[in-house]
């Protein structure tokens, strides 16, 4: 789960997520995960018998998401032989972006391996094959996918930055453990606002670039009307 997905990969599972009913509208995979609830129904959804939801309730508490993981660990991912490390639990509830999905992707294998056992198969589903499938994602996935490629030419492109946050971090780690844990949360805020509103301007220039291609179509549709007046007279 330490792995880091490809762009392809990423592409794939964002995909897989939204093929999934789930109880609340998917916007943002990091924060949309962070209280387990979700993560929960998706093993409901192959798995009906093995989750019982009502254990499970959305919140906006660091404890309580932690609680929902912990539960989910214990009781249901235990089936599966999956387990989510405490330090990953942690992230995921402080919606640190990137650590969900390669929790997601392993789950979903686990999955996939019960399912054969069973002597089913999750259809067009499949595990990821990076030679064989290359999946288009759509709504969701397709922005999810793009702001993680943003987010790694980012890391790239700022080395010193980089540094800074990593001089942050060992500065944190001597706080008080309470205090630390609320400087996360507001930071994990901010950047989970950041990435909304790069999500929301992309969309802004996909309707922008929708509108153009209607345009266009009206042009020529136009163009078409008035050569068949044209004719007719």
């Amino acid at each position: 789960m330490d792995r880091e997905l490809c762009g392809r990969a990423l592409q794939d599972l964002y995909a897989w997520i939204d093929d999934i009913a789930l109880s609340r509208p998917k916007k943002h995979i990091t924060r949309d995960f962070s209280d387990g609830v979700m993560a929960a129904e998706v093993v409901k959804h192959f798995f009906p018998k093995l989750v019982e939801l009502h254990n499970y309730s959305s919140t906006s508490s660091t404890q309580h998401k932690l609680s929902n993981w912990n539960m989910l660990n214990r009781k249901v991912f235990s089936k599966l032989n999956f387990n989510v490390s405490e330090e990953a639990v942690r992230k995921i509830a402080l919606s640190t972006p990137g650590v969900i999905e390669p929790v997601l992707f392993a789950l979903r294998e686990k999955m996939d391996l019960k399912l054969e056992k069973n002597g089913e198969t999750i259809l067009h589903l499949g595990k990821y094959d990076v030679k064989n499938q290359e999946k288009t994602p759509t709504g969701t996935g397709r922005m999810e996918a793009q702001v993680h490629q943003k987010q790694v030419e980012g890391k790239k492109m700022h080395p010193v930055k980089n540094c800074k946050l990593q001089t942050l971090e060992q500065f944190t780690s001597e706080m008080d453990p309470t205090v630390r844990l609320v400087l996360q949360e507001k930071e994990q805020a901010l950047m989970a606002l950041r990435e909304t509103v790069e999500i929301l301007q992309m969309k802004v220039t996909r309707l922008e670039h929708l509108v153009h291609l209607k345009d266009l179509r009206i042009e020529d549709l136009t163009r078409y009307l008035d050569a068949y007046k044209g004719k007719a007279q």
